[in-house]
């Protein structure tokens, strides 16, 4: 969605390059202060997590007031 590479979520996130690639790879599962830093920085940039409510659980852009999609 955002398009973005690992440095970049490495950078928005504070989590290095090399854990990510860890939490890619399944060679270790991610903290939760870790995920916490992850989700920030993609709200940051516009994303909005969507709770599991029967439809399922997701992610989109956030909605703005006029109506239209926050898409950085």
């Amino acid at each position: 969605m955002l398009e973005w590479t690992r440095e970049h979520l490495a950078e928005a996130s504070g989590v290095s390059k090399m854990t990510l690639a860890d939490f890619e790879t399944s060679k270790r599962s991610p903290y939760p202060r870790t995920l916490a830093d992850i989700r920030r920085a993609l709200e940051a940039a516009g994303l909005e997590f969507i709770p599991e409510n029967g439809g399922g659980a997701g992610i989109r852009f956030r909605q703005r007031t006029d109506g239209t999609n926050e898409e950085h």
